[in-house]
């Protein structure tokens, strides 16, 4: 009877043990589901950019969600990943000690507490004043290194970095240290041969895009020029004059070969398609670079509005 009781009493002791452990292992599961969901997202987006007949279009978030939290903070970042954009634009700068921030301006005056060059100042230093938002105001936030920055997109969406061909080195080492190279794209001027200069093995894995300005006269020679030389992914264009007959001849000569990336952020960087002009008229500012010029990428500075546009012109899933 005595042996009995013993058993039993060790049965039931050990319930909460064995509970404890299918807990674990529960929540184990579903964390390790959420980051193989999290990084299968990433490897998406990147193959939709490779889809040269991409029907659906992309949505850029310039600097983050910055409307409701500081530029280039890691809050920004969040929010514009919960709002499923598909790529995040953020800009470095190096400090005195040579570390990589987020940080659009050479000066830290506008965007913190503080004032002087970003050059001028350590880490260390940077790291006690606080991120301002888009009102100037104060916040709680602090400014976010670009590791901490990879480590908290790693696996959820593409980053285009801007200004980091001055360090890309440093930048480079950054990416493979948070396996986040295959998830980095980089825009630029330079010419087909300075990019393979520059860059060199690394666009094995980094994604570059030509930045091409529609009002040179050898604008099509250009984007030629990179097709045979480089055969890139997409090309960023640009034009401010609303008479530009190249935004619709190059929709048609590039369907299949490459993919188009317009920015909305203001009216001369699109010919009048800009975020503030689709607030009235969205089939305007967005509907026309979509659908007349091919645009599949497109960067902007009202993510959310953007989004909700091109689901209810079954523009996006």
């Amino acid at each position: 009877m005595t042996t009995f009781v013993r058993l039993k009493n060790a049965q039931y002791h050990s319930k909460p043990n064995f509970m404890k452990k299918i807990n674990i292992f529960i929540l184990f599961f579903i964390v390790l589901t959420q980051v193989i969901i999290a990084q299968d997202k990433a490897s998406k987006i990147r193959a939709k950019l490779f889809d040269k007949n991409l029907e659906e279009v992309l949505v850029v978030a310039h600097r983050g969600d910055w409307r409701n939290a500081p530029e280039n903070s890691l809050p920004a970042i969040e929010m514009a990943i919960e709002m499923g954009v598909d790529i995040i634009e953020l800009d470095i700068q190096a400090t005195k000690d040579g570390e990589l921030i987020l940080m659009h301006d050479r000066t830290i005056d506008r965007t913190t507490t503080g004032k002087g060059k970003v050059s001028e100042w350590t880490l260390d230093s940077i790291k006690t004043l606080n991120l301002k938002n888009g009102c100037a105001i104060k916040t709680r936030e602090k400014v976010p290194t670009l590791e901490e920055a990879l480590l908290l997109v790693k696996g959820k969406v593409l980053v285009n970095l801007d200004k980091a061909d001055s360090h890309f080195d440093k930048v480079y080492a950054l990416l493979e240290k948070t396996g986040t190279t295959d998830q980095i794209i980089m825009k630029g001027g330079k010419s087909a041969e300075d990019v393979k200069k520059l860059y060199g093995e690394y666009l094995l894995h980094v994604i570059y895009m030509p930045i091409v300005s529609l009002e040179k006269k050898d604008a099509e020679e250009q984007i030629n020029k990179f097709i045979e030389d480089m055969n890139p992914v997409a090309f960023e264009l640009t034009y401010s004059s609303k008479d530009n007959l190249l935004p619709a001849k190059l929709s048609e000569s590039l369907k299949g070969k490459t993919l188009i990336w317009y920015n909305t952020l203001w009216d001369t960087l699109a010919g009048g398609h800009d975020d503030d002009t689709a607030l009235d008229d969205p089939e305007f500012a967005y509907g026309q670079l979509i659908k007349e010029y091919g645009a599949r990428i497109i960067q902007t500075d009202r993510p959310a509005y953007l989004i909700e546009y091109l689901k209810k012109e079954g523009l996006r899933k």
